[in-house]
């Protein structure tokens, strides 16, 4: 799709790195890259990937695709069944992905790595964001800061009030796989977005009429009308939205 729509999207390395390299791709659009931090803890319990390799195959992409806006960095994620897999602590979790950052940052000064604050519970997010501010890390001054292990509960009122907290404190924030109903909670208090919900929906629905595919899951055709949708929508309920409730509604209390 890279080369063929005008919006925005958001494309994982893990997809990227399976393609032929003799086959070339130009970007017709605007675009982000997803490390595919989730599906390599979920797989390894750790990052197998070195940072050095992550950081050619990143400087690869913004050479020959061109339009990368910004890339995530490899992060860990901080969702309890992510704790399990890698038996390591919300806190040792935040500070892998410090390092990994600020790592990249060294090594490929040139790249858009953006910083990704990760916890669970509001407290564990601005304990991250300290931990940035230690490293010299102003946040604030950043175009784009990823907000990680919002994807399984993104919808919920914790997650929309960490969402207010944060951007209240002037950050401009990435939802990582944040579905409609986050979009209709908090998505005004994101600079920006991705999601596969579209997709998913697709695959659980006949193809649209007049297409031959089995169902619509990589159809631009669908991706097109449901982010359009999903835009209007949005434009609606941005207008009746109160960001004083989410900033002093108490946050739902969680096990780490």
């Amino acid at each position: 799709m890279l080369e063929k729509v005008t919006f925005p999207l958001f494309v994982s390395h893990r997809q990227l790195a399976r393609r032929p390299r003799r086959r070339p791709l130009t970007a017709g659009c605007r675009w982000a890259l997803d490390s595919g931090g989730f599906t390599e803890l979920s797989l390894h319990g750790t990052w197998t990937i070195p940072p050095d390799a992550y950081a050619e195959a990143v400087a690869g992409y913004a050479a020959t695709i061109g339009g990368l806006d910004f890339a995530a960095p490899q992060d860990w994620m901080c969702e309890p069944v992510m704790l399990a897999r890698t038996g390591l602590s919300i806190t040792e979790h935040q500070h892998r992905t410090v390092a990994n950052y600020l790592h990249l940052r060294e090594i490929a000064p040139d790249l858009p790595f953006i910083p990704v604050l990760q916890g669970w519970s509001l407290a564990d997010y601005l304990r991250c964001v300290k931990l940035y501010e230690s490293a010299g890390v102003r946040l604030a001054e950043l175009p784009r800061v990823g907000l990680g292990s919002v994807c399984r509960r993104q919808s919920t009122a914790e997650i929309a009030h960490i969402v207010a907290t944060l951007a209240q404190g002037g950050l401009r924030l990435h939802g990582f796989g944040v579905k409609t109903g986050g979009l209709h909670k908090y998505g005004r208090y994101l600079a920006s977005a991705d999601s596969l919900a579209w997709s998913y929906a697709a695959r659980r629905q006949p193809p649209l009429p007049g297409h031959t595919h089995k169902n619509c899951a990589n159809c631009l055709t669908y991706a097109t009308a449901w982010r359009q949708r999903v835009i209007t929508e949005l434009e609606h309920a941005c207008r009746q939205q109160d960001l004083f409730d989410l900033l002093t509604k108490p946050a739902t209390r969680s096990a780490a």
